[in-house]
């Protein structure tokens, strides 16, 4: 089995730090099993989960830390990485900042304090339909950034640091998205969640598709395939290898990397079913390409 790279996954210690989403009970849950998920995914977790799929190194993403703190996040999974019975994961630490604050440039100092950060993710989904804003779910957003002129005019503080930016949109965003992405040429970009198709009408997926080629004309954007079982109705194979196999299509293999999404794709799939699904479909691809696809591309994407 070739080694890959998990360039998606979070942890978190429920007595340690603060999840505001994660409290069964505050209000409607944002998914089926949500109780399930509010217990603490440590890194020994992390470890008996990926132990069968030659994971060798990986890169956390924010988890929505209480957003008042968010370098507590990043300077505790400092300290996990450190730890001599971590194996040195997460090796990569994708942060939260809110671009859109005045003042963000003191929560980015913090940040970069600690050696593993190497991006920035701040949710950019938005639904302008109200009832969707309505809901309990942490993607539930009711402005909408990529129209937020002190966000736009912030934005160029990540070249700045040096960071690179994991971009979480629905598909109807791709064309806003792409704007930003061409006034920060210098900036890496990349796409959280294989452009979050939850929509798997032929439709949807129309919609999908053509937001992913929007965002592929761009050469600063990679995508992340991961989340695939996100969707209304749930992990589905047929599907999910759909997905990937038109990801990598429109991509290429030198800008597409896989992410587990775990602990919160434990709701819908075990760890090593969509990673099977990844591996059966690069195998026509060259041993340079997999390789790549599994572990170089994130390697080089995240510096790590």
């Amino acid at each position: 089995m070739l080694p890959a790279v998990d360039a998606h996954h979070h942890l978190w210690d429920l007595a340690a730090n603060s999840y505001p989403w994660l409290t069964p009970g505050a209000g409607p849950p944002p998914f089926a099993n949500f109780e399930s998920l509010c217990r603490d995914y440590l890194v020994a977790d992390f470890r008996a989960d990926h132990a069968r799929q030659a994971i060798v190194k990986s890169v956390h993403v924010q988890a929505e830390h209480d957003e008042a703190d968010p370098v507590r996040e990043t300077a505790w999974l400092q300290s996990v990485a450190d730890s001599a019975t971590s194996g040195g994961f997460p090796h990569a630490i994708v942060a939260f900042a809110d671009l859109s604050e005045h003042g963000v440039e003191k929560v980015l100092d913090g940040h970069a304090a600690h050696r593993n950060l190497r991006g920035i993710r701040q949710m950019l989904n938005f639904d302008p339909r109200p009832a969707a804003n309505a809901s309990g779910s942490p993607l539930a957003k009711k402005k909408n950034l990529l129209a937020d002129p002190i966000f736009l005019s912030q934005f160029a503080l990540l070249r700045r640091y040096d960071l690179s930016f994991d971009l979480q949109i629905f598909p109807w965003q791709a064309a806003d998205a792409a704007k930003l992405v061409a006034a920060h040429p210098d900036t890496q970009f990349i796409v959280n969640h294989t452009l979050m198709p939850f929509d798997r009408s032929e439709s949807g997926l129309a919609l999908w598709s053509e937001g992913l080629a929007t965002l592929a004309r761009l050469p600063n954007v990679a995508i992340k395939i991961s989340g695939l079982g996100m969707s209304a109705t749930g992990w589905n194979g047929d599907e999910s290898r759909r997905l990937v196999a038109r990801t990598l299509e429109i991509f290429g293999p030198d800008r597409c990397l896989f992410g587990s999404n775990f602990p919160v794709d434990r709701m819908m799939i075990d760890y090593d079913t969509p990673w099977q699904v990844f591996r059966e479909a690069i195998a026509g691809y060259s041993d340079a390409e997999q390789r790549a696809l599994l572990c170089g591309n994130a390697e080089r994407l995240y510096r790590i």
